[in-house]
């Protein structure tokens, strides 16, 4: 069951410097506590996670548990 688009409470967009259709992050209110998080790419491709989840995320970008893999790649 997908989450009608009216229902999605904008929380960030990532990086918003271009009108490409940046990656934004919304909070489905109504859906299932295991969807309730909504992360939209610039191809039209989403991924919807539970709000632990999203914090297991956060914490994991918070301790540098990603930042080797930034190095890796270049960016």
């Amino acid at each position: 069951m997908s989450v009608p688009e009216n229902n999605l409470r904008h929380v960030a967009t990532f990086c918003g410097q271009c009108n490409c259709g940046c990656p934004e992050l919304f909070i489905a209110d109504d859906a299932p506590a295991e969807r309730r998080v909504i992360i939209t790419d610039d191809f039209g491709q989403k991924i919807e996670m539970s709000l632990d989840q999203l914090d297991v995320l956060v914490t994991d970008i918070k301790t540098g548990t990603l930042d080797g893999l930034l190095t890796k790649t270049g960016a």
